[in-house]
């Protein structure tokens, strides 16, 4: 840990395991540093990182101002899985916010990222440690394969708990706004301060062109395996019918297909690699094995991968946000 604290304290890159995925770390205000984690995972510069904090007074220190709502969320989910966005203070390089007028922050709970950021004394801006593109990282293998040789240092937690980054909500505008969702779902938020609004883009069918993103995640596509993913949404039967007959018509002309199922309905596909993602009845199973079914995919070398939708229950939001990501918003409906 003492080692890791000196890399990041000279500008050097660690990637770190959270409650949610594994992250890359840098100075986030040190602007080279930032500059670093972009060039790393060959990340747009204007996607925002998402710095993290180990004390809620830093918040006074990175923003222009807290207002009551942040104080009140920080009070319910903070250390956890929930980032607000707010107006930054001048400290902040525009490096690491995307070249915005605002910060997005959070408090971590898993243990060895939070005694990371305690003991190197500094805010660490940390995207998912992966290939920008790519399914996020659950395990320091998965960082490995990424950016083995680009990075100074894995920290090792094993596997992470929640297997989907945070929520993120903006408290600069009237209504908070959820930008990307997560564990910390809007019942949740608004049980704690009011109502709050989802943005249009989190489920949108199709990419919004032009669109300059606020928060990790909005813009561009992400998560996303080698092969060409489908999500097939309709009732069981017929979805099933479709997967069957468009994996036996592509492994008829010589290429490798993949489905994408819950535990109630693997015995309905008979064709292809069938992975099962997880029960319907447990959707925390279904958000941690996400990305580890994707990587799967690429380790298979699967041309064509189907899966089924998961709208619904108290993650399906956020399940659903990174599958529509990683297909590109390629979504049949039968």
């Amino acid at each position: 840990m003492a080692e890791a604290g000196q890399i990041l304290k000279k500008g050097g890159l660690v990637a770190f395991p959270t409650e949610t995925v594994y992250g890359l770390g840098g100075d986030a205000l040190n602007p080279e540093a930032s500059a670093r984690i972009y060039a790393a995972k060959g990340r747009p510069s204007d996607n925002p990182l998402i710095v993290h904090i180990a004390d809620i007074k830093t918040l006074y220190k990175l923003t222009k101002s807290v207002p009551e709502k942040a104080l009140k969320l920080a009070d319910h989910f903070w250390p956890g899985p929930l980032t607000m966005i707010l107006p930054k203070a001048d400290i902040v390089p525009r490096q690491t916010t995307g070249g915005l007028d605002t910060v997005a922050i959070r408090m971590p709970s898993h243990p060895t990222a939070f005694e990371l950021i305690r003991s190197s004394g500094i805010c660490i801006a940390a995207p998912s440690a992966n290939t920008s593109g790519r399914p996020s990282p659950t395990s320091a293998d998965h960082v490995a394969e990424d950016l083995s040789g680009r990075i100074d240092m894995i920290i090792d937690g094993g596997r992470v708990e929640i297997g989907l980054e945070s929520t993120i909500v903006d408290l600069t505008g009237e209504m908070p706004m959820i930008l990307r969702p997560g564990y910390v779902n809007k019942a949740m938020l608004e049980a704690v301060i009011g109502e709050v609004g989802v943005d249009p883009v989190i489920l949108a069918d199709q990419e919004i062109k032009g669109l300059r993103p606020k928060a990790p995640g909005m813009k561009y596509k992400h998560y996303a395996p080698k092969g060409d993913l489908t999500i097939v949404e309709g009732t069981p039967d017929m979805v099933a019918e479709t997967i069957n007959h468009l994996t036996a018509s592509l492994e008829a002309e010589g290429y490798k297909t993949a489905v994408i199922s819950s535990a109630e309905h693997m015995s309905a596909y008979r064709t292809g690699m069938v992975v099962n993602v997880g029960s319907r009845e447990q959707e925390t199973q279904i958000a941690a094995n996400l990305y580890d079914v994707l990587r799967q995919m690429d380790e298979a070398q699967i041309d064509y991968i189907y899966s089924e939708s998961f709208a619904g229950g108290s993650l399906g939001s956020a399940i659903m946000n990174r599958l529509l990501k990683a297909a590109g918003h390629h979504v049949m409906r039968v």
